[in-house]
């Protein structure tokens, strides 16, 4: 008796379930060591009843384990992929790759973009240039009462160049500020938004990681999560925030240090200042405040930015508007849209320094005080940048006081 060489050395013979995506199904028998890509042709045969005239057939579908959802590999065999008796195959076509775009349907793209571009205030003016002016008797009531909001920018502007004349005039200024920024540090570190500290949290992030992306982000939900996932891999992202172990003693030492008393004309003792080595202590003061400002500068909404550049407007203009509209996108598209005032550049210009509302804020002797205090100086600067912080400042015990009594004159004033 003859038996074939072939048939002493087969492996196990297994019979595998063949499904295919148009609901043809079938069993195909095979050994534990015959390949993928040889049960890929039987399969193939099977399905288009006879041989595969066209060689790329084969390449072009693949073999997929329906329970695991794995596509196997062709150069492996049988049993490499552990596969058993009476399991599910499914024959599946390939997806084609994307064809590259042509040329002019790149240009074509270009085009679209730049007919959706939102028009400018030029545009507009000269495409209603020719319309008849209808309802001219209406009259148009003038609205003089000022939002604190819009107003507060600019008061937080003029103070902040008065305190930092008033806190010069101590000869332990430069020493004190450093003192008191470990101390504003030192208190950022305490604050963190539970609400956003949840949203992350309930997404699967670890809480210690998220508080200190939260910190790192100015709070900012977006912009921690896209910071924990650049940093998913980074051995560092549990390691804590340079500086974090600052102590509570420069906050005291800070809050301790003597500052010269105010008499009833503050502007008066402003003016006073004039010797060299007062100048040079006020020059390096104001190098520490632009470091302060450089680590609390603005940081626009990644996703309000996408969404209005999608309506066709420049990411500049963008970053602009949602600066001037503390990044809230619905006021930053609306100011877009409009005459765009306030301009960016009139966020750095304070209040008229002999209005009577400043004179009055200037008078209060809680102002007074607050402005001798470095924390207070520290709080306008972070207000200005993130204006959203400002209801912290408003429930810190320091600085709480000082903004409630601006925020009263400016009322009462607005009110006569």
């Amino acid at each position: 008796m003859f038996v074939q060489e072939e048939k002493i050395f087969a492996g196990k013979v297994l019979k595998i379930h063949i499904c295919t995506m148009d609901g043809t199904e079938w069993l195909e028998e095979v050994t534990e060591d015959t390949t993928v890509e040889k049960l890929k042709e039987k399969c193939l045969k099977h399905y288009v009843h006879g041989s595969l005239e066209d060689p790329k057939t084969l390449t072009h579908h693949k073999l997929i384990h329906a329970a695991t959802e794995r596509v196997l590999t062709d150069t492996k065999t049988v049993a490499d992929e552990n596969l058993k008796d009476k399991e599910v195959l499914l024959l599946i076509k390939k997806r084609p790759p994307p064809t590259p775009p042509k040329m002019a349907d790149v240009s074509s793209d270009e085009k679209k973009k730049q007919d959706n571009k939102a028009p400018d205030k030029d545009a507009i003016l000269k495409a209603t240039g020719n319309l008849s002016t209808r309802h001219t008797d209406r009259t148009v009531t003038q609205h003089n009462i000022r939002d604190f909001q819009t107003e507060l920018r600019k008061i937080l502007v003029s103070l902040i160049e008065v305190a930092q004349k008033l806190l010069a005039l101590n000869p332990d200024a430069v020493e004190l500020f450093k003192k008191a920024n470990a101390m504003l540090d030192e208190d950022e570190e305490d604050r963190v938004d539970e609400t956003a500290l949840q949203q992350l949290t309930e997404m699967g992030f670890p809480e210690s990681r998220a508080i200190k992306a939260l910190r790192l982000n100015h709070m900012s939900v977006t912009q921690a999560m896209e910071w924990l996932i650049e940093h998913v891999d980074d051995p560092s992202v549990d390691a804590p925030i340079p500086g974090q172990d600052s102590s509570g003693a420069a906050g005291a030492t800070a809050a301790a240090t003597p500052v010269p008393a105010l008499g009833p004309n503050l502007l008066r003792s402003l003016s006073s200042q004039s010797s060299t080595e007062e100048s040079i202590r006020q020059d390096e003061l104001t190098e520490i405040f632009k470091r302060i400002r450089r680590k609390r500068e603005f940081r626009p909404d990644s996703r309000a930015v996408i969404a209005l550049m999608e309506m066709g407007f420049d990411e500049k203009e963008v970053v602009d508007a949602l600066r001037v509209n503390n990044n809230q996108q619905d006021a930053a598209c609306e100011w877009l849209l409009g005459d765009r005032k306030p301009s960016p550049e009139d966020l750095d210009k304070g209040i008229d320094t002999n209005s009577p509302l400043f004179q009055a804020i200037l008078e209060n002797p809680v102002v007074q005080l607050g402005l001798t205090n470095p924390k207070t100086l520290l709080a306008f600067e972070d207000m200005l940048e993130n204006p959203l912080n400002s209801t912290q400042w408003m429930n810190d015990p320091e600085t709480g006081p000082v903004m409630l009594q601006i925020s009263r004159i400016f009322q009462t004033l607005n009110r006569t």
